[in-house]
């Protein structure tokens, strides 16, 4: 009987390892994944209001959307990755494992989750009533509109058991667009969520509903809290939605919001859909009177195949918690897209 020495042993050893390495490699290069692409490209006339120079009213967008998806371990792991106007830069991009009975995990870069997939639930034809207007030079963001965590590197768990969705979201630190191996700058965490479903199972059809909820760190001293509710509901040719938001901001001298809206939008045939909508942001100010933001907006739209013509007509008074004729805006927008 040969003895093998220590030596002799090691080598076969790194063989056993070498071998069932190169299976798994294998095993792991078999999953190949599927891979989709889809794409739109926009083009737009809009015109301003009489306070703001239109220039050239033309513009145009294209959207390109990558899709992989392939089974790892018994789990369903997907990548989206959406290039607007330019190949080279990342606009949105998510990666998702699907566990089956046990939800869906995903970490966000753009593509939206939690409390913001609720922000503006009412119907329309087109875009929103608050759509080209002028944003909040604060937030660059538009006002009254809620979403703790934000889009941008975020954790995000949804699950459905009964007809009922949870879609949660949370995020350490600021919520920037990082690349592999970088760190966010300056900003707390957050959390939200929402909860959605159908009337199905108290014996409504046609209803949609949600709520939800979120708190973002603003520092030592506490935090802004968000909170949103909606309704619609589908009748005929019709459907009709309501939806209350608030925003508290954190300290004495922090301004509070409290949106109402409302829409309705028609069906008129499988291929043409008209709306209308209006929408209140108050401010509550501490150290002065409250402030009213009102807009409202008309859309339709008619589609033919994959080619699309809409067009909206927004309004805001009071815009951004301010008074006069300086805080009036509109706009006017045409719009036909592709879809490839």
């Amino acid at each position: 009987m040969k003895i093998l020495t220590k030596g002799e042993i090691m080598n076969n050893f790194k063989k056993v390892g070498l071998t069932a390495l190169a299976g798994s490699l294998a095993a792991i290069s078999a999953h190949a994944a599927e891979m989709t692409v889809s794409g739109a490209s926009v083009l737009t006339y809009t015109s301003k209001d009489s306070t703001e120079v239109t220039g050239n009213p033309f513009g145009m967008k294209t959207n390109l959307g990558f899709t992989a998806s392939g089974e790892v371990n018994g789990y369903t792991v997907s990548y989206m990755q959406t290039s607007a106007d330019q190949f080279a830069g990342m606009s949105s991009a998510r990666l998702s494992i699907d566990m089956g009975d046990m939800g869906t995990i995903a970490f966000d870069q753009g593509s939206g989750s939690g409390l913001g997939t609720i922000d503006d639930k009412t119907p329309t034809a087109a875009e929103e009533v608050w759509d080209g207007l002028d944003a909040s030079v604060a937030t660059t963001d538009h006002n009254g509109l809620v979403g703790a965590t934000g889009a941008s590197g975020v954790w995000n768990y949804v699950h459905t058991v009964s007809g009922v969705t949870f879609n949660g979201a949370a995020r350490k630190g600021s919520g920037t667009k990082n690349a592999d191996g970088g760190s966010s700058g300056v900003g707390g965490g957050a959390w939200d969520f929402a909860l959605t479903g159908d009337g199905t199972s108290m014996g409504v059809d046609g209803l949609a509903m949600g709520v939800g909820y979120g708190e973002a760190e603003t520092g030592e001293t506490g935090e802004d809290k968000h909170s949103t509710i909606f309704a619609n509901y589908s009748f005929g040719m019709v459907t009709a939605g309501y939806q209350i938001s608030t925003i508290n901001k954190n300290g004495a001298t922090g301004i509070d919001e409290d949106t109402n809206a409302w829409g309705l939008a028609f069906n008129i045939n499988e291929n043409l859909s008209v709306s209308y909508g209006e929408r209140e942001v108050e401010y509550n100010n501490p150290t002065s009177a409250n402030i009213t933001e009102s807009g409202d907006g008309v859309a339709i739209a008619y589609t033919m195949g994959s080619i699309k013509i809409a067009g909206n007509h927004n309004e805001v008074s009071n815009n951004d918690n301010a008074q006069g004729t300086a805080a009036s805006d509109s706009m006017t927008e045409i719009a036909v897209s592709f879809a490839f």
